[in-house]
């Protein structure tokens, strides 16, 4: 399967760009993703999630291994890596905009990976297109503007990231594609010493480096 852009991220953007990868991924982190979600799925069956930009399948290794969990990724790398981590899951070679899996999903996360997709619209038609009536959308991105925006700009070394945009931009996105149901800020940094600084904020959500956002699919 040809995925298009496959080629920026296999070994060597991890190396290089995310050296730092599982220290970046607590578990704190991805526990905290994982109440997000918990709150959006339905409680009287097993949900079907997927997971779009996997990458080594940490996140869906916290989830309730009854579960049935999906995961996408254009790295071959990765999924290679994922399927190994976490064989009860299914994982596939693909894109944010070519999903390959059947549909219906009760919730699809996208967590930092739709600012490197080059169709939003693209990514939005194709994430509706395999949620249930009244599934989720999960996306976690980073956001260049407020107070932390030229920090964000400095610190960035990301060459694929493709959309350097404002939470309001990603906000309204949200709005003309989903219902949206709540956002956070998000203010994380790996600190010297290795320690990841990961906390949550709905207080200081204008200000934050990056932003997390809960929609539902809207209904047709």
């Amino acid at each position: 399967m040809t995925v298009a852009g496959e080629s920026k991220f296999e070994r060597d953007y991890f190396e290089k760009t995310y050296r730092n990868y599982s220290r970046q991924n607590p578990r704190r982190k991805l526990r905290f993703y994982r109440g997000l979600v918990e709150r959006a799925a339905p409680r009287d069956r097993a949900p079907r999630i997927l997971d779009i930009g996997c990458a080594f399948g940490a996140f869906l290794s916290e989830l309730n291994p009854e579960w049935k969990r999906f995961g996408i990724d254009v790295s071959e790398f990765a999924i290679d890596r994922a399927a190994q981590a976490l064989p009860t899951a299914t994982f596939a070679r693909a894109g944010a905009a070519e999903i390959p899996f059947q549909g219906p999903f009760d919730v699809i996360t996208a967590l930092d990976v739709i600012e490197h997709v080059p169709s939003l619209e693209k990514v939005a038609s194709s994430v509706k297109s395999k949620l249930s009536p009244d599934g989720s959308f999960l996306f976690v991105v980073p956001v260049y503007d407020g107070l932390t925006g030229p920090v964000v700009h400095l610190l960035d070394r990301d060459e694929t990231h493709l959309h350097k945009r404002s939470r309001g931009f990603w906000l309204r996105w949200a709005e003309e594609h989903f219902v949206p149901v709540e956002w956070l800020g998000l203010l994380r940094y790996l600190l010297p010493g290795g320690y990841y600084l990961h906390v949550s904020t709905r207080a200081f959500r204008r200000f934050t480096p990056a932003i997390a956002v809960v929609a539902r699919n809207r209904p047709s």
